[in-house]
């Protein structure tokens, strides 16, 4: 039960003692090492002397200053003072209350259309409209949208920017959803 960790236990030595040998056979090259370029303002080791040619190589152990980590503080976030209005939203940006290009379903059996008088939606949205009749729902604008009807479903892409007022006639009434598309 216990081999195990003793297997691993010996390969870690034999893993050390395999660097150890290796590193002083490394260090005598074929002449003396400058040093790198350290750069302004950060800590650097004490430089080691340089090594000499003797006849039997030694090793000295080398110990480098401990680097300590700075934090950097980060940078103070602006204020707006009171009463100065917020800047524009750009046009990238959505305001919260509208959609990303997203499918919105209008199942006209289970919707309340009287409360429904807007939607705002970003290019490339799609109003599903579910349960009505071919060629009854309208839009006023068909330069900014692409429509399509199957099966009792009218499906109204919203292709370009711009407000498109769309016409459902239910309960003898027609009623209009004025729809935002950013």
């Amino acid at each position: 039960m216990h081999a195990a960790p003793n297997r691993r236990l010996a390969a870690a030595v034999a893993a050390v003692a395999a660097v150890a040998l290796t590193v002083p056979a490394a260090a005598c090259g074929t002449g003396p090492v400058s040093p790198l370029p350290v750069q302004p303002g950060s800590t650097s080791p004490t430089p080691a002397p340089t090594p000499t040619r003797s006849a039997a190589p030694t090793a000295t152990p080398t110990t480098v200053a401990p680097t300590t980590a700075r934090a950097v503080p980060a940078p103070p976030r602006p204020t707006r003072p009171r009463g100065t209005p917020r800047p524009a939203l750009t046009p990238t940006a959505l305001p919260a209350t509208c959609q990303g290009a997203v499918r919105y379903d209008l199942p006209l059996a289970e919707t309340e259309l009287e409360l429904l008088k807007s939607l705002c939606f970003a290019t490339g949205a799609v109003l599903r409209i579910q349960g009505i009749g071919p060629g009854l729902v309208t839009v006023d604008r068909e330069d900014l949208v692409s429509r399509n009807y199957a099966g009792g479903v009218v499906d109204i892409r919203f292709v370009r920017p711009g407000t498109v007022a769309v016409m459902i006639p239910q309960g003898g009434r027609t009623h209009t959803i004025t729809v935002v598309v950013r």
